[in-house]
Order: structure tokens, then sequence, then C-alpha cells
């Protein structure tokens, strides 16, 4: 990790296309603006965590969701040698 000492108004470069400008500097807070290109996603390391808990249990409970699904539709299908959908109705 590089440590880099900074003013308030002053800026850091990661290649050409990223700049990290350090607004505002506090007793606690450091407010800076990033410019870095669209394609780059630039999210708080706090909002990517919730954000990647989220989709985990999402993804649990769809997972549960779509068993139970699939063995409602297993169990609706006619048996072979039963009867056609003409027949049922």
């Amino acid at each position: 990790m590089l440590m880099m000492k900074r003013r308030a108004g002053e800026s850091i470069l990661i290649g050409d296309d990223i700049e990290i400008h350090l607004a505002h500097i506090g007793r606690t807070r450091v407010k800076i603006g990033i410019l870095a290109p669209r394609n780059i996603p630039v999210v708080a390391k706090e909002v990517k965590l919730v954000r990647d808990e989220n989709r985990a249990a999402a993804g649990s409970h769809l997972e549960g969701a779509l068993a139970k699904l699939a063995a409602r539709v297993s169990s609706n299908r006619p048996q072979a040698g039963g009867p056609s959908a003409d027949e049922r109705q």
C-alpha cells in the first residue's frame, strides 16, 4: 500500500485516467472527489460489502424458491399413460 501526505486542494493521479482530489480535510473525516472514466466503477467499500451480502442472501432464497417451483411443476404434470390435456377438461 502506498501512503502519501497531501493537503486539502491537492490531488493524486492513478495512471492517466483517475484523479483523486482532496476537497476537505476535517478532524475525523476527509472529503475526496474522484474523476474516473465511466467504465470504471467507483463505490465505497462498505457499499460493495452490503451489496455482496444482499446478493448472497437473495441467491440462497432464490435457489429454495426455484426448487419449490420445480417440485410444483413436476407434480402437476400428467404421468405416462395418464389422462391427456383434452381428457382432463
